[in-house]
C-alpha cells in the first residue's frame, strides 16, 4: 500500500512516515522545506521527499494521502487531491486507525515539556523490557529515531493540542484515546488558532473525556489551569505529581529525593537539569508506574536517559565559549531553560533568541518576554522581518543587557564580539535559526 504525506518534514508527520515504513507501507512525501533532524531521519529510512507541493508528486496515484496541518486550501497538491477525488486523511486519524486502535496508549500533553517527558517515558518502558512503540516530536538520543512501531501493546505519544488539519480543527490529541494520560502543565499558546486560555482548556477537557474509567490521568498538582480542566468533569483515577498528596521531589545536587504520598522513597540520580525537568521526571515516573514499571526500574532508567536533541544540547566549543541549542520558544520555557543552564556552572549565560513560533511572531507573548530573559547575563534577540511587534520597545526594560538585531550577520558579529572564555551561549528557537549554531562556532574559532 502506498501513502503519500503532504508536509512530511514536520516532526509529527516524519514520525508517521517512519512508522508507516516500518509497518510495510510504501511511503513518499512532499514538503516546502526540510531541515535536520527530520530530513536526515527520512533520508536514513530511504523515504523519498519531493520539494514543493506539485500535483505531479501524486503520480502514480497513492492509495491514500495523509495531510499535515501545515497544508491549507490553495496548496497545489491539496487542490489536486480534492479535484481528483483521491482518498485523504489527517496524520492523527491515520495513526489512530492503523496503529493506536489496539494499543495501550500513554499520551503526554501540556504546553511545555511534552517532548522530554514522552521521550523519558518511552525510555523508562524500554529499559524495563517493555519494548514500546512511540512517536515523539524530536529525536531521543537513547533511540536515535523519533518514532517506531514497537513490539508490545504499549505506545507512547507526544500529545499536541495544535489543530489536526484544515478539515479537522480539533486538537490532535483527541484522536489518540489514551489509557494513561499525562497533563504536564497548561498555559496560553498557539494564538494563531486559540482565542484565549479557555479555548485551550476546552480542548484539554475533550482529551480528559476520552480516558477510560480504568485508565489513569497523571496531572501536575501545582497547575491551577489543569485543576480547572478537571473541575469540568473527570471519570478516571487521578494521580498528582508536584503535589504533597501524590508524587513529589526534593532537589539534590545530583538529582532529587522522590516522595510518594509524603513518604520518602530514596535518592534518584538524574541527568536532567532544572526544576522543570524534575517535574517532567515525576510525570514520566507516575505514568510508567501505571503499566507496572517498578520503582527500582524507574530509577535505573532515568540514570541512563539521554535527552532529546535540541534540549540544552551542547553543540560545540570554540575559544573557550560553549554553544548550546534549545527548542524553547515560550516565555515560561525560556525562563526555565536559562535557569537550568545557570544551575550547571559558573560562566556567564548569553541568551540568543529567535521569536519564530506563530504566537511569538504575532506578539501575543511579547509582554512577558523581557521578564523571562532576566536570568541571562546578556541577551541577543533576532528581530525577524515578519515580527508583528517592536522587539526593541518590548525589551526596553532589560536596558543595556539586551541587543536587538534585524540582520543575522550583525547578530552573529555582536555575539562573537561580546563573548569571552567560559561563557555559555544558549541559542533558543523552534526552527533552524538560519544555521546560527555552526556559524557562531566558525566565527568564534
Amino acid at each position: 500500500m502506498h501513502i503519500h504525506i503532504l508536509g512530511i518534514c514536520g516532526t509529527f508527520m516524519a514520525g508517521i512516515a517512519a512508522i508507516a515504513r516500518e509497518a510495510g507501507y510504501r511511503v513518499t512525501g512532499s514538503d516546502a522545506n526540510a531541515w535536520p533532524p527530520m530530513s536526515t531521519q527520512l533520508e536514513a529510512l530511504g523515504i523519498e521527499v519531493m520539494r514543493g507541493y506539485e500535483p505531479a508528486h501524486l503520480n502514480p496515484r497513492p492509495d491514500v494521502v495523509v495531510v499535515g496541518n501545515v497544508v491549507k486550501r490553495g496548496n497545489p497538491a491539496m487542490e489536486y487531491v480534492l479535484n481528483a477525488g483521491l482518498p485523504y486523511t489527517s496524520g492523527p486519524q491515520w495513526l489512530a486507525e492503523n496503529v493506536l486502535h489496539q494499543r495501550h496508549v500513554l499520551a503526554v500533553a501540556g504546553t511545555h515539556g511534552k517532548t522530554t517527558t514522552s521521550a523519558l517515558l518511552a525510555w523508562l518502558l524500554e529499559s524495563a523490557g517493555l519494548k514500546p512503540g512511540f512517536l515523539i516530536g524530536g529525536v531521543p538520543q537513547n533511540f536515535g529515531i523519533s518514532a517506531r512501531l514497537g513490539e508490545s501493546q504499549y505506545f507512547v505519544i507526544e500529545a499536541d493540542e495544535y489543530d489536526t488539519a484544515f478539515f479537522d480543527k480539533r486538537s490532535k490529541f483527541v484522536h489518540y484515546r489514551p489509557r494513561t494520560c499525562v497533563l504536564n502543565n497548561l498555559e496560553f499558546d498557539h494564538a494563531d488558532i486559540f482565542d484565549d486560555l479557555a479555548a485551550i482548556e476546552r480542548q484539554f477537557h475533550h482529551l480528559v473525556r476520552t480516558v477510560p474509567g480504568q485508565g489513569r490521568i497523571v496531572v501536575n498538582g501545582a497547575d491551577a489551569n489543569l485543576a480547572r480542566v478537571l473541575e469540568k468533569g473527570c471519570w478516571s483515577p487521578v494521580l498528582r505529581f508536584n503535589h504533597a498528596q501524590g508524587w513529589d521531589a526534593r532537589a539534590r545536587a545530583d538529582g532529587f529525593e522522590l516522595i510518594i504520598d509524603g513518604a520518602a522513597q530514596g535518592a534518584v540520580a538524574s541527568p536532567l537539569a532544572g526544576r522543570h525537568n524534575r517535574a517532567n521526571a515525576l510525570a514520566a515516573f507516575a505514568a510508567a508506574d501505571h503499566v507496572g514499571v517498578s520503582l527500582a526500574q524507574l530509577k535505573t532508567g532515568l540514570a541512563q536517559f539521554k535527552n532529546v536533541r535540541r534540549r540544552l544540547e551542547k553543540i560545540g566549543e570554540a575559544r573557550g565559549v560553549t554553544v548550546y541549542d534549545d527548542f524553547a520558544h515560550h516565555p515560561t520555557a525560556i525562563e526555565l531553560t536559562i535557569d537550568a543552564l545557570r544551575s550547571q556552572g559558573n560562566g556567564r549565560v548569553l541568551a540568543v533568541l529567535e521569536p519564530r513560533s506563530n504566537t511569538m511572531r504575532m506578539g501575543t507573548l511579547a509582554q512577558p518576554l523581557a521578564e523571562s530573559l532576566k536570568g541571562a547575563d546578556h541577551c541577543f534577540v533576532y528581530a525577524r522581518a515578519d515580527l508583528d511587534w517592536d522587539a526593541q520597545a518590548a525589551l526596553a526594560s532589560l536596558g543595556d543587557k539586551v541587543d536587538v538585531h534585524s540582520d543575522i550577520h550583525q547578530l552573529i558579529a555582536a555575539i562573537t564580539t561580546f563573548a569571552r572564555a567560559n561563557d555559555r551561549v544558549l541559542v533558543m528557537s523552534n526552527g533552524d535559526f538560519e544555521g546560527i549554531h555552526g556559524r557562531l562556532l566558525a566565527a568564534l574559532a
